[in-house]
């Protein structure tokens, strides 16, 4: 088969972990080093691979340089490209789960505690311009938007009144003597899809896959595959005490009597369910790592 995709992901805070996660997925990608725009994967769906800043891609995807990128919502919703959402990818700069924002920030001093106190004409600072004059416009208070080359956190309050920023935890903002006194939108990593390549049925179809792949190595990280042996006399003892997924596995084992059970369940669980599983019955216990869950 021809290979017929050509996708875009993101460099700068997402870079490792977005290539961590395609790794995890079986679609490593290769590059001469670090510093390379461009790599390959051996996978006969995907053409090249590209690394963009993730501001870039929503319009590089919607004008169909690339048929998939992986970016943030907030650039989605800021540049405002004509992109079809494939998945919802739960991770962050800081690994899976961490969700960011886009914030409203004023100096810990400012008396507005929500933008609604913001007074008409304030001077903000910011990236997102377009976020921020939409979520200002909506509020009906005229503000003045000033564009951001960088550290933004560093103009208030002497050149502006008060910034919109990307933050995950809102630490940084608070060591620079500021306060988060709104969130304009909640934001997680999306994989994007050009309109156009869509409609084709194979291009859909190879997007498709690389969704199930990614999307399958998300699930897995974090969990473990526990398997182990009981005696027909505890076996409902231990599945009161059992985590799954959705319901263990349980096989009755060629010794009459004896049942082989396998479950999925949190890494983070499994120091203190050892010892419990043993203390109920439970024989020849194995840990064992997962790499995908395709549901």
């Amino acid at each position: 088969m021809r290979p017929m995709l050509k996708l875009v992901l993101p460099k700068g805070s997402l870079e490792e972990q977005t290539l961590r996660l395609l790794e995890a997925a079986d679609l490593h990608v290769r590059r001469g080093s670090t510093r390379d725009y461009h790599g390959h994967i051996d996978d006969q769906r995907v053409e090249r691979v590209s690394l963009l800043r993730p501001q870039e891609i929503p319009q590089y995807v919607a004008e169909g340089f690339f048929d998939l990128g992986i970016t943030g919502r907030d650039w989605v919703e800021e540049t405002g490209a004509d992109v079809e959402e494939m998945a919802s990818l739960e991770y962050a700069k800081s690994g899976t789960g961490h969700g960011v924002k886009v914030v409203l920030a004023v100096p810990a001093e400012h008396p507005a505690n929500s933008a609604k106190e913001l007074p008409p004409g304030s001077r903000i600072s910011t990236e997102f311009e377009n976020i921020t004059s939409r979520y200002f416009e909506n509020l009906g208070i005229p503000v003045k938007v000033v564009w951001s080359y960088g550290a933004t956190e560093a103009k208030v309050p002497e050149i502006v009144d008060a910034i919109v920023d990307l933050t995950e935890t809102g630490n940084t903002l608070r060591a620079h003597g500021m306060k988060v006194i709104e969130v304009l939108l909640e934001s997680e990593v999306l994989l994007i899809g050009n309109p156009q390549a869509i409609r084709d049925a194979r291009k859909r179809a190879a997007m498709e896959d690389l969704a199930t792949l990614l999307l399958g190595a998300l699930r897995a990280q974090g969990r473990v595959l526990i398997k182990l042996n009981v005696n027909g006399d505890a076996l409902d003892g231990l599945l009161k005490v059992l985590p799954s997924m959705k319901a263990p596995t349980v096989s009755p084992l060629a010794e009459d009597g004896n049942y082989a059970i396998e479950t999925v369940v949190e890494k983070t669980s499994v120091n203190t369910l050892i010892p419990l599983l043993r203390a109920h019955g439970a024989t020849d216990i194995l840990e064992i790592p997962i790499s995908k869950i395709v549901p």
